[in-house]
């Protein structure tokens, strides 16, 4: 079995538990940084793809945005979960690596904590890339890669990170995470930013933006202020290099 064909399998498994732990409000590390990520990838009126859109939280937030939302992702299930709330205009069931959609199609697409699940992010990139106009962004969000090669010693906010393994290599991750009375198996990929820089590169891409974000500690959200002192996520936006 391939390892493209273990991450489906892995999310079509899990599809549920995602779908709880996503739509829980204030529970998911996103409600934290939602707004700072509509505004990272700002307002706008043309066609947006969201790869890999789970339960489809960031299409919802495109429409808001006023994009013209496609909603794709290989789980039969999420694509449902996403139409039952109207998240996107039109859907489509597709793995990042083989996207049916016509070349140049899309002036947005976005990647939303999708790389880090996916077995050949060349492959995906590329993708990404065919369906982008030639004036178009690539939005990529990913767990920021010092993440995967360390933990808190304990639950306060001031406890100190400490560092484990080597942060160098492509390295596979499983981890089950239970949290508020909610499971959730997290499976995928850890690698140095690097790695995703080389798949932009090679994929006529060169990164124009970046951000490490902080979180928004508003009402029941106060459980992220350890974030406060480290970077959860890494954001960057990417175009189209010319020729």
């Amino acid at each position: 079995m391939s390892a493209t064909t273990k991450d489906h399998e892995h999310w079509a498994k899990i599809a549920a538990d995602w779908i709880a732990w996503a739509r829980t409000p204030n529970h998911d590390a996103f409600w934290a940084y939602r707004q700072a990520f509509a505004s990272f990838v700002g307002k706008g009126g043309g066609r947006a793809l969201d790869v890999g859109c789970g339960e489809g939280r960031v299409s919802r937030e495109l429409k808001a945005c006023g994009y013209h939302v496609t909603a794709a992702d290989p789980v039969e299930a999420f694509i449902e979960a996403a139409a039952g709330l109207d998240s996107a205009d039109e859907y489509v069931v597709a793995a990042a690596t083989h996207l049916p959609l016509e070349d140049g199609h899309f002036d947005l697409v976005v990647s939303y904590n999708v790389l880090m699940d996916v077995d050949d992010v060349p492959a995906a990139v590329r993708e990404m890339r065919r369906v982008l106009r030639p004036e178009g962004r690539l939005v990529v969000s990913i767990v920021h890669p010092f993440f995967d090669h360390g933990r808190f010693a304990g639950p306060g906010g001031d406890a100190p990170f400490i560092v484990e393994g080597s942060y160098f290599g492509r390295q596979r991750f499983d981890e089950t995470v239970e949290e508020r009375g909610l499971k959730m198996h997290f499976s995928g990929w850890s690698q140095p930013l690097e790695a995703y820089a080389a798949a932009l590169e090679g994929a006529g891409l060169a990164i124009t933006s970046i951000r490490e974000p902080l979180p928004d500690l508003g009402e029941g959200r106060q459980h992220m202020e350890r974030w406060t002192r480290m970077p959860l996520f890494l954001w960057f936006t990417a175009r189209p290099l010319a020729g």
